[in-house]
């Protein structure tokens, strides 16, 4: 059996007939073109493999293609500002998408917009989820690092506001990326920052693991797949590697490229945008502003839908909503309610108070019903059974 052909997805702010284009890894050929805007910094994600997304740059809506279809753009997901990073759980029920300061959370079994986060002070820059899509990392130009729980961010109780699980504030400048490794609540996450540190923490504790002094701001972080070697993307162009199992106790370091020679890497003559790292560990794929401005690049193991051109989605994507749900026409929001999950699909079974208590009647009514019939079917058979013979 052929090992899964590995591809690098990649778009840029300039380019005038696509918008993003996938490469085979090793040889650099083209496989495929996506038409039809600009996607920004951290707005592309891949939806359960059959779906591409991208977030416009400057734009208030995000763009989705089938893999297959390349040339026909699906949907505009409209979004009420310019959507500045997007991601998508691995598991494919949820899109994220960072709108200003806020957090917007869709359902993609229905289209829901299910909850609008709005902890972070300025403009959300990255997002992500962990591997097991049980938590997901927010970065903002507020220096805030947080993390949250997909389970207590959907809780049903509507006098909570959602909190994050960890509050990580050690930046001191705007966060530029972020990387949660595998491990899924146990995953460690990389964050960059323009204060010139890289830091390595632990999401199941929220305890620093590790934080790099540079000498210059840090514009993209990526780990390879064991996690022993950490690529630090510079503002001046130099791609730094970390080192992760060499410093065992050391909390706090400072990385010196005279000391270090062999592990900076140059080719590019402006800032490092973007960093991805190939499965075996062998290939760093990066995009920088130096001709046009790669906004993102990343390497991935292509679905079997981006290869088959007979491959079609399993479910269409549905309209994505604008307005939280209840709230759109004028509507009050949504209080409380019951979801029914079933398997990877979700299904809203019941809406607000109002719409519960009309369902209990209901119920209550079937009740009584069938206790009714019951009770008929009992007497009547009793009086068969015990009916004279003749």
């Amino acid at each position: 059996m052929a090992a899964p052909m590995e591809v690098a997805v990649c778009t840029d702010s300039a380019a005038p007939m696509w918008s993003c284009i996938v490469w085979e890894l090793h040889s650099g050929a083209n496989l495929l073109t996506y038409r039809g805007g600009q996607a920004g910094p951290r707005g592309l994600a891949l939806l359960n493999g059959e779906y591409l997304l991208a977030a416009q740059l400057g734009k208030n809506y995000i763009s989705a293609w089938e893999l297959q279809r390349k040339d026909q753009l699906q949907q505009k997901i409209m979004c009420p500002g310019p959507v500045t990073c997007l991601t998508a759980s691995p598991n494919g029920l949820y899109v994220l998408a960072g709108v200003a300061e806020s957090i917007h959370l869709w359902e993609v079994s229905t289209g829901n917009l299910l909850v609008i986060l709005s902890r972070h002070y300025q403009d959300v820059s990255c997002l992500q989820f962990t591997g097991d899509s049980s938590h997901f990392i927010s970065g903002g130009k507020d220096c805030l690092v947080l993390v949250w729980s997909l389970c207590s961010v959907l809780q049903a109780d509507p006098s909570r506001i959602p909190a994050p699980r960890h509050v990580w504030s050690h930046h001191t400048l705007p966060i530029t990326d972020l990387h949660c490794g595998f491990g899924g609540p146990l995953a460690r996450v990389a964050t960059s920052s323009l204060d010139q540190t890289v830091k390595l923490w632990e999401v199941s504790s929220g305890e620093l693991l590790l934080s790099v002094l540079f000498d210059v701001s840090i514009m993209a972080v990526t780990m390879d797949l064991a996690e022993h070697h950490m690529f630090c993307g510079g503002s001046e162009g130099s791609i730094f590697q970390v080192d992760l199992f060499t410093w065992p106790g050391q909390r706090e370091r400072s990385f010196h490229p005279e000391q270090d020679a062999g592990k900076v890497f140059k080719g590019h003559r402006n800032q490092v945008t973007c960093l991805s790292v190939s499965t075996d560990g062998s290939v760093l794929l990066s995009g920088s502003h130096d001709e046009t401005p790669v906004t993102n690049a990343t390497i991935l193991l292509a679905p079997v839908s981006m290869l088959s051109s007979d491959f079609r989605p399993s479910l269409p994507l549905p309209h994505f909503n604008k307005h939280l749900l209840g709230a759109e026409h004028g509507d009050e929001p949504r209080h409380g309610g019951l979801t029914l999950r079933l398997g990877l699909h979700q299904q809203s079974v019941l809406g607000g108070q109002d719409q519960l208590r009309v369902r209990v009647t209901e119920l209550e009514d079937e009740v009584r019903n069938l206790r009714k019939i019951n009770r008929d079917l009992f007497d009547f058979s009793t009086r068969f059974i015990t009916r004279p013979a003749k």
